[in-house]
């Protein structure tokens, strides 16, 4: 099923491996569509097991120039030890970074001396290179990046900011089975911003999974607002959300 909801377009699948394939397909489409009109490509990834369906099948494209793309993330926590499996860097670079021949993967420093600091060298890298596909997904509280709702600014000055996590996103960490307890969980984290997330040409949201069934009610039928920030996506053209049977499951108002 596939609908619009404001300019964001909805796409439904009945299981994740559905979802993971179209989401691959546009997103390999996009990215050979820009790399007709420019000479190389800036792409945001998201680190979270929601994406593991669509970076498996993106992975297995024999057609992608990946030489011609420059890699960030979109977030990091503060203070793990770079080499923590439970860093975002080190998910990516199993799933996907270290798998492609990109023209550069760039990382932020979870061990950085001054997060402060930190945020002004990605920053710098980010205007350097303005982002043309953001590859993203959506918390259970609605968050996009570490954009949870107590810090998420439509309207943000910065470009990568240090912020606190509410609990709710902590906990989701030990649900998706990267930290054994709440108390483990950082509770603090560098972010790209909403706005320079928005910033892309194409903005692609894949989010599976019953764990996320509210957020995706939320993002899409309810009031546009940092309560719930991932409802930016429907303020932006060429945004796709894209759900499985599970994760949809309780939208009424256009099913």
């Amino acid at each position: 099923m596939i609908f619009k909801k404001d300019k964001m377009e909805v796409k439904i699948f009945d299981t994740r491996d559905q979802m993971g394939i179209a989401a691959a397909n546009d997103i390999a489409n996009a990215i050979k569509e820009l790399l007709l009109e420019k000479k190389e490509i800036n792409m945001i990834f998201a680190a979270a097991p929601s994406q593991n369906d669509m970076l498996l099948h993106l992975c297995e494209k024999t057609d992608i120039e990946w030489e011609r793309i420059n890699a960030f993330h979109m977030d990091e926590y503060i203070g793990l030890n770079p080499d923590a499996p439970q860093c975002f860097s080190n998910f990516l670079k199993e799933k996907i970074f270290n798998l492609k021949p990109f023209k550069s993967v760039n990382l932020i420093n979870p061990g950085a001396d001054s997060p402060e600091e930190e945020c002004a060298r990605y920053s710098k890298l980010l205007k350097e290179n303005p982002v043309d596909i953001v590859c993203m997904g959506i918390g259970e509280n609605g968050h996009i990046a570490f954009n949870d709702p107590h810090v998420a600014d439509f309207n943000d000055s910065e470009v990568v900011k240090p912020v606190g996590l509410d609990d709710v996103c902590r906990m989701q960490q030990v649900n998706d089975g990267c930290f054994n307890f709440i108390d483990e969980v950082p509770k603090f984290a560098l972010t790209l911003t909403i706005p320079t997330l928005m910033s892309a040409k194409y903005n692609f949201c894949v989010v599976p999974a019953s764990t996320k069934a509210n957020a995706v009610k939320n993002t899409v039928e309810g009031e546009i607002g940092a309560w719930c920030p991932a409802t930016a996506l429907r303020l932006k053209d060429n945004s796709i959300l894209y759900c499985d049977a599970d994760s949809s499951a309780l939208l009424k108002e256009n099913l």
